[in-house]
């Protein structure tokens, strides 16, 4: 059991959880045991996973650049553009 002295020391325990490190039992003087559990990782966002993945980074920006200059398409227009020869 880890003896807690700053809220930096609670945080930097906190940020190094994951799946398979998910229980810190830890004490804090002057206020007594605890337990923390990590039940659920947080799915990353878009931009995190894309900040990571330079390919991601640069298909998301083109798209946003072709979107911007009216070459989109709306999910209706994609779905009246399909037939069933698409699917063969």
């Amino acid at each position: 059991m880890g003896k807690i002295h700053s809220s930096e020391e609670l945080m930097n325990h906190i940020a190094n959880m994951n799946s398979e490190n998910s229980v810190f039992q830890f004490s804090i003087p002057g206020k007594g045991k605890f337990t923390l559990v990590l039940q659920e990782e947080d799915k990353k966002t878009i931009k995190v996973e894309s900040e990571e993945n330079p390919e991601l980074e640069l298909m998301l920006k083109e798209s946003m650049e072709q979107y911007e200059n009216g070459r989109g398409m709306t999910t209706t227009e994609l779905l009246k553009s399909l037939t069933k020869k698409d699917f063969m």
